[in-house]
């Protein structure tokens, strides 16, 4: 008998969608399986299944098709947008501006490209996990090619004000008559949730996952605004317009396009829904278990996202715990990570490292009904009551800082925060 499992995990991956997503997928895999660049009538079918995706993908970006280029991922989507941007303008300057809580394709890339010669410039976040777009003024000069802000961090779903920070650049290439810098966005996460059409934003880049949003995996894309110079990562045959060459993955295309638009049609009444699901299960959490801190803004994030500290436990033993219940969420706390580091986000956000080692991401889907609520909420207390009993701990909730409450939360509730 298959056990009954509760997936809390859905801002690390999602299922696919299976009525429409993988059914117009499966022909790919076999009857349908041309190479695109063939003449023939496999070739072209293919052909016209790309061309199919990318109107639907254009459709929610509201940009053109050939302003799309589809990629293996999410993280080299990122890659290209900052390396590729970095190698085809170097002569022009040698800044570049991201964020501390940036996705790691991000950082990694400009680990890279720091050894290379270019100035890595980073922008903090206040404690709230938002950007101030006047540190960015403070950052902007005339050598900086490329500013690089995520629109949602994917540990506690903050929301950032890219409308504002956009605009700092733009006041910046007006004043200075400039195409520089250029912007770029990761909106892996918001995809599913927010509005991503690219006039709306005034972003020149934009990086979207198939995987983030019931699609497949191994298949994500970068928006790249007409007149943006940018050079290939990836050289060969000069597909996509000669910026992503490689014969195109035709099924992961075709589930992009139908998980995309799909997305859109369902996203005002799934996320209403998501958000009362989220809701019910914050609420019951500051109600049943003292000492619980929330991490990331507290209004300002995505309806799925619920980023906690647990005081006095170990996050990983809580998981191991959860898991054995077939309840699975994600923790922030060292032994989560294959680098055996603490969260970075939660580091950027000044939590004390003892508060990281308790912290526990829920991140809701459509798959996620009433009753699985219930059931976290149900076991959640019991499991940290043992562990508590069994830790050495006794943190305060001002550990090195003065906490805040605010005034008024959901269902009355006032947990704390930072």
């Amino acid at each position: 008998m298959k056990k009954k499992f509760f997936y809390f995990d859905f801002a690390s991956t999602t299922p696919i969608e299976k009525k429409y997503v993988f059914n117009a997928m499966k022909t790919y895999f076999s009857d349908e399986f041309g190479n695109s660049s063939s003449l023939y009538s496999l070739g072209r079918h293919a052909k016209i299944a790309i061309e199919k995706s990318l109107g639907q993908i254009s459709d929610v970006l509201r940009c053109k098709q050939d302003e799309f280029v589809f990629t293996g991922s999410a993280t080299e989507a990122d890659n290209l947008a900052i390396a590729g941007v970095a190698m085809a303008n170097k002569e022009k300057g040698h800044k570049i501006i991201v964020s501390n809580i940036e996705h790691k394709g991000i950082l990694s890339i400009c680990s890279v490209l720091k050894k290379q010669g270019f100035e890595i410039l980073e922008l903090k976040v206040k404690k709230n996990g938002l950007l101030n777009p006047k540190d960015l003024e403070n950052l902007i000069d005339n050598k900086t090619i490329l500013v690089s802000l995520t629109y949602v961090d994917s540990e506690t779903g903050t929301i950032q004000p890219i409308k504002d920070l956009v605009g700092v650049v733009k006041r910046f290439r007006k004043e200075k008559k400039s195409n520089f810098p250029y912007f770029h966005t990761d909106a892996s996460q918001a995809a599913l949730y927010l509005d991503v059409a690219v006039d709306n934003l005034g972003i020149d880049l934009m990086t979207i996952s198939a995987h983030k949003m019931y699609g497949p995996k191994g298949i994500g894309g970068l928006y790249v605004r007409r007149g943006v110079n940018i050079k290939p990562i990836i050289y060969g045959g000069g597909q996509r317009g000669s910026l992503r060459s490689g014969t195109e993955n035709i099924p992961g295309i075709v589930g992009f396009g139908e998980a995309f638009s799909l997305a859109r049609k369902n996203q005002k009444k799934e996320t209403i829904r998501i958000k009362k699901l989220r809701d019910k299960l914050e609420y019951g959490i500051f109600k049943k278990i003292p000492k619980v801190i929330l991490n990331g803004h507290p209004t300002k994030r995505l309806p799925n996202f619920l980023n906690i500290s647990i005081l006095d436990i170990e996050g990983e033993a809580l998981l191991l715990y959860l898991d054995k219940l077939g309840i699975m969420v994600s923790t922030g706390s060292a032994c989560n990570s294959q680098n055996l580091e603490p969260s970075y986000i939660l580091s950027a956000l000044r939590r004390p490292y003892e508060f990281i080692h308790g912290s526990l991401r829920f991140s809701l889907g459509k798959c996620n009904e009433d009753f699985h609520i219930n059931f976290v909420l149900k076991n959640l207390p019991t499991i940290v009551k043992k562990l508590r009993a069994i830790s050495p701990l006794n943190l305060p909730l001002n550990i090195n800082k003065k906490v805040s409450e605010p005034k008024a939360f959901i269902g009355g509730q006032t947990p704390h925060f930072f």
